[in-house]
């Protein structure tokens, strides 16, 4: 596949243009042997050693990376009033039409999964998949005895909808809970806990699937997933493209 070669390291790295340029410019990358500072060159990724700093560069068709979304940043590529998910991102992954492949209301925290590849998203939040995700929650009421029973049989909302069976684990002080769903409907932690008037304080989410929000990434902080752990998102084997 022919591409510039300053597009090609910003891809590849996951740093700026501008940073692929700084790098250029060092004489730190090399085409087939030959040192190459301009980054309008054009390369065949199918063809040429492309290299940085003497280690070979994969040209990715998708990128997929764990963000830990802070309070009051929502999730979405665009808006008009408030920072998105993609907004903390996009620098380091210019001309990738990224998205966050599923939500979390502006006031949560936590694991937010953004790719490029929708058909990968389609996947993981497919309800027929049922890829469960976890989250650690506060409130302001104790978790009783009849909410963890009404989670497991499937919690009725004030609207008549019946969620899917859930798993609520509260923990010593009974204002703690390690919540499981198996779907994903608007503010469905919230409404659930609602029906018995128990109102939710925060809201992080620690894993999707078996992966777990990696600890030491900071609240704006993201990291691109191997095949490894995307293969505990799906529970089977992944390949990236």
């Amino acid at each position: 596949m022919q591409t510039r070669l300053d597009k090609l390291l910003s891809e590849s790295l996951a740093i700026s243009r501008q940073d692929a340029k700084k790098l250029l410019a060092k004489s730190s990358v090399t085409v087939n042997g030959i040192v190459v500072k301009k980054g309008d060159k054009k390369v065949d990724t199918d063809k040429d050693d492309i290299r940085a700093n003497g280690k070979g560069l994969i040209s990715e068709k998708f990128v997929y990376i764990m963000l830990n979304k802070p309070e009051g940043v929502v999730s979405a590529s665009t808006d008009k009033n408030d920072i998105t998910v993609i907004d903390l991102i996009k620098d380091d992954f210019p001309r990738r039409n990224l998205f966050p492949a599923g939500r979390l209301d502006k006031t949560s925290t936590g694991f937010v999964l953004i790719t490029d590849d929708g058909q990968f998203a389609h996947d993981i939040l497919s309800p027929k998949n049922h890829v469960p995700k976890t989250y650690m929650v506060t409130v302001d009421s104790p978790i009783t005895d009849e909410v963890i029973e009404a989670f497991k049989n499937g919690v009725t909302l004030a609207d008549g909808k019946t969620m899917k069976t859930a798993t609520i684990i509260p923990q010593e002080d009974k204002y703690t809970a390690i919540i499981i769903l198996h779907q994903g409907v608007y503010h469905q932690i919230k409404r659930m806990l609602g029906v018995f008037d128990i109102g939710v304080n925060s809201l992080h989410r620690i894993s999707i699937g078996n992966l777990r929000l990696d600890d030491q990434l900071k609240p704006g902080e993201y990291k691109k997933l191997s095949s490894v752990q995307l293969a505990q998102i799906t529970n089977s084997k992944f390949t990236k493209n």
